[in-house]
């Protein structure tokens, strides 16, 4: 197993009638880290994370839990936040964290999961009656009631405003302080590239891309967007290479590597600055030149 590594896939298959939805793939995730599975619908990301759980079992290939056949063990030590969980109706906070409790001989005190989920002011309240957020929360306190060294997270803020997505985000930064390790799937480039400490792009199958966010970006990208209203940008500029972009607002986008020459040539025909960004690449940016931007249904 590779030194330092928690869990390692090799040469990981998972193929259905006609269809290689995992297709050979193999990465090691460090202990202690985020680490992101991306990718678009269909790559196999989700397929790839549920055989990781132990949820599927692999057409071949490996999954190594500290250097042991993933068993029983790791079935003891991993918490798992789905996307989506059914709840016992009626019961509140407190019953629900000790039933999922009692599940296991060992895990963490009720009074730290409260704390560490910040779940204080609503241990009485029935897990129905929660907003998007406090439930969240309460999903991931259920998924740390064992105490786990790996947590997996798919898709956790899915459908939250962004000042619960926000608070989210630093419990998630809590738990990696306490030297566990995490797996997130997640649609948001913006929740990947400040969440997570390593990210494998994966598409039809494959691992496309992997390593540090800044890393993968450096790598990739030698230039900057430019990018002002399409309201001031005059047909005498329209032969510098641009595109626009298709929203309400009428955005036109220049991609460069000399942003001092490319705003020279903006002012001598004419445009207007007043409304110009310039702004570095982005996790989002990497994520469609690699994956592309047809609809995956």
């Amino acid at each position: 197993m590779e030194k330092g590594a928690i869990l390692e896939v090799r040469n990981l298959h998972k193929h259905y009638p006609g269809v290689k939805a995992v297709n050979g793939i193999d990465f090691a995730v460090p202990k202690g880290i985020c680490f992101g599975l991306l990718g678009p619908n269909g790559a196999g990301k989700t397929t790839t994370i549920e055989m990781m759980e132990g949820i599927i079992k692999p057409t071949s290939g490996e999954i190594l839990y500290k250097s042991e056949l993933q068993g029983a063990r790791f079935r003891q030590e991993a918490g798992i936040q789905f996307q989506s969980t059914a709840l016992q109706d009626f019961l509140t906070v407190r019953e629900n964290l000790k039933f999922f409790g009692s599940l296991y001989p060992d895990g963490l005190p009720l009074e730290a999961l409260v704390e560490i989920c910040r779940l204080q002011e609503y241990l009485d309240r029935d897990a129905s009656k929660l907003s998007g957020g406090q439930r969240q929360r309460m999903l991931l306190a259920i998924a740390l009631v064992n105490d786990p060294d790996v947590v997996f997270l798919d898709e956790p803020t899915t459908g939250l405003d962004p000042q619960a997505r926000l608070n989210f985000w630093e419990l998630v930064n809590s738990i990696k302080a306490r030297n566990k390790t995490v797996l997130l799937t997640t649609h948001y480039m913006e929740e990947a590239y400040n969440l997570c400490d390593e990210i494998a792009i994966m598409d039809h199958g494959k691992i496309i891309a992997h390593g540090s966010p800044d890393d993968l970006l450096a790598a990739h990208f030698h230039d900057v967007i430019i990018e002002l209203p399409e309201r001031d940008f005059p047909e005498a500029a329209r032969d510098i290479p641009h595109r626009y972009l298709d929203n309400v607002t009428g955005t036109v986008e220049i991609i460069t590597s000399d942003v001092n020459g490319t705003l020279a040539l903006l002012m001598q025909h004419g445009a207007s600055l007043a409304g110009l960004q310039v702004r570095p690449r982005s996790l989002e940016d990497l994520f469609l030149e690699l994956t592309g931007k047809e609809l995956r249904a």
